[in-house]
């Protein structure tokens, strides 16, 4: 089952400080929407509204036809589920029971995991290929390898939507290509912030580009994603490829341009 999300008007800020300005925004059902920004543009404070951990201070989120944020907290942790940039624990669980943590919303008070929630810990520890982890320490596991388990986790909770903050974190090539594969097959709808333009142009239905807490383009990653706009965003040169399989971009950046960090000005020419 997959749930489209509608952002509608959201304003946030932080001691009056306002950090996103009326964002609206789709994500469709069964798809997975990329978020692009440059560092500061709002993409994480976005995702914890839109995973409810966090209240706007004005408009809403709809999940479906439903406000997010007047959903019991138990059913919104089983319709939705978040997956933060990097989770620690001081405690001594083994990865077999980091990814049960994902199950608690679909338990009862003091109740044990069943079948059928066994089943649901072992088919996301396979499917993030850590089921020859499940029974070491979490602790011992490398940073990739943990992120691997926390998506696990994520998808044991079997939600509507999954919210990935930065997922492929600390991963390597081939984990980073694997990850954004599962998540974009899994048929449920995605949402997640991105800083690789390549990795979204490939895996991505739909993009959101931030700027400043505003949207400034929204759309399929053709339209999204091109020189105008990510110069006027990122500050930087791209040049665009044509695949011959898909028309999905492929991005080629500069190297011969002046940066200036923290600006959002068109690159310099060098």
């Amino acid at each position: 089952m997959s749930t489209p999300v509608q952002v509608d008007d959201v304003r946030y800020a932080i001691d009056g400080i306002p950090l996103l300005h009326g964002v609206s925004l789709t994500a469709p059902a069964g798809r997975l929407t990329g978020v692009l920004g440059p560092n500061g543009a709002g993409k994480s404070t976005l995702l914890r509204l839109i995973a409810g951990l966090t209240r706007p201070v004005g408009g809403q989120i709809l999940l479906g036809d439903h406000d997010l944020h007047r959903l019991p907290r138990r059913l919104r942790a089983r319709r939705v589920a978040y997956l933060e940039q990097q989770s620690t624990t001081e405690q001594p669980l083994l990865v077999r029971q980091v990814v049960e943590l994902g199950r608690i919303p679909h338990l009862g008070r003091w109740q044990p995991p069943g079948p059928a929630d066994r089943a649901a810990v072992l088919d996301a520890l396979v499917a993030v290929g850590m089921i020859e982890y499940a029974e070491r320490r979490w602790s011992t596991l490398s940073g990739g390898e943990q992120q691997r388990v926390q998506l696990a986790r994520a998808l044991a909770q079997q939600p509507e939507v999954l919210i990935l903050d930065e997922p492929t974190n600390h991963l390597d090539l081939a984990a980073q290509l694997m990850i954004m594969a599962q998540v974009a097959d899994l048929g449920r709808t995605g949402i997640a912030a991105v800083h690789d333009l390549n990795l979204a142009a490939t895996f991505c239905d739909w993009l959101v580009l931030l700027d400043h807490g505003r949207v400034v383009a929204a759309g399929p990653p053709e339209t999204v994603l091109t020189p105008e706009l990510i110069g006027s965003t990122y500050g930087v040169r791209v040049q665009l490829l044509d695949r011959p399989d898909s028309d999905r971009p492929v991005l080629v950046f500069d190297r011969d341009q002046e940066f200036s960090l923290g600006s959002t000005s068109a690159p310099k020419t060098a």
